[in-house]
């Protein structure tokens, strides 16, 4: 019997690979191409952007020139083929606005981001199933009440207006934490230095992920305290510590892999704000500034790695939702 359970969870893991690929690839495709899309069609000048206060100075044979040189004149399906061909063979391309090959900009900038997203994403599920539990295994009471209210009252807050509030608060008024950066102007980064700079930001971002993370565990946790599982190990005489580890909290924990996987883009469009707020170093300055220039170079491949982070934690959620509940089957 075991030896036939592990054999249909492996089936489960590789239709669920084989079909996370089969629909990631033509999604990248397509995101790539609507960027290209979408940047013909747009108002914004890119060749303005790229010659600033000599725009208007630059004579209309020049400016022609020029964008013919930048590849800026292409309709949009060239541009995508070309930037596609580069990518192929390893291959991102140069970004215009930050003068550097698109690599470097990822180098020098996706390593504070999944620092900032990381800190804030570990806080949350923290809190989330301590809290979650908290509510969910007292169900009505005036606790459950408090929290549930709390989840749902931040929850219809946005984002920018939590980070804006926490700096007023904390920044502004108390100066309990720093405004902005990782680091004091004109100091380089050290350990000390960016965690105390990580903190505000990192708890903001954490506080716009904690509701729906606590609000799934509760729901979660409540029905387990009610099922017949629970009701019998409780009548058997088992401690309420191992009641709650040893049956309410592996139930618990599905749902909530579950909810993390589908609100991975709210995490990422948090995590731009927040970045944006605080003037964090992340991917987040770069998204903005490539939009705004229309850099299409580094705008497709940042639009390309944020899609596909979304795809890979939707495929994650999936596979850990397989090997936590051995009742969910996959169809063949």
């Amino acid at each position: 019997m075991r030896a036939a359970a592990l054999a249909r969870r492996s089936g489960d893991l590789r239709r669920v690979t084989l079909r996370a690929a089969a629909f990631g690839v033509p999604v990248l495709l397509a995101v790539s191409a609507l960027v290209f899309v979408l940047a013909e069609h747009s108002p914004l000048d890119p060749l303005a952007a790229y010659l600033g206060a000599r725009y208007q100075d630059t004579s209309a044979a020049d400016r022609a020139a020029l964008s013919s040189t930048l590849g800026l004149d292409l309709p949009w399906w060239q541009g995508w083929l070309a930037w596609a061909g580069d990518l192929l063979h390893g291959d991102l391309g140069w970004s215009r606005v930050f003068t550097m090959p698109v690599a470097d900009v990822f180098a020098q900038r996706v390593g504070w981001t999944l620092l900032l997203s990381g800190t804030a994403l570990a806080i949350a599920l923290v809190l989330g199933v301590v809290l979650g539990l908290v509510a969910g295994t007292r169900p009505g009471g005036r606790l459950d009440a408090a929290l549930s209210g709390l989840a749902v009252l931040l929850q219809s807050v946005p984002p920018f207006v939590v980070a804006l509030g926490a700096v007023l608060v904390f920044a502004v008024t108390l100066r309990a934490a720093p405004v902005a950066g990782v680091a004091e102007p004109g100091a380089l980064p050290t350990v000390a230095g960016v965690a105390a700079h990580l903190a505000l930001p990192a708890a903001v971002l954490a506080a716009t992920m904690l509701p729906w993370m606590l609000l799934g565990v509760r729901t979660a946790a409540a029905r387990a305290a009610a099922s017949d599982a629970v009701r019998g190990a409780r009548a058997r005489g088992l401690p309420p510590r191992t009641v709650l580890t040893r049956h309410v909290l592996p139930v618990s924990l599905g749902p909530l892999v579950m909810v993390v996987g589908a609100r991975v883009p709210e995490l990422v469009v948090g995590a731009v704000l927040v970045e944006e707020v605080f003037g964090w170093p992340g991917i987040a300055g770069a998204v903005v500034s490539s939009a705004q220039a229309l850099d299409l170079a580094l705008l497709a491949a940042l639009t390309v790695v944020t899609t596909a982070a979304v795809l890979i934690g939707s495929y994650l959620a999936d596979v850990a939702q397989l090997l936590l509940d051995p009742r969910v089957v996959v169809d063949a």
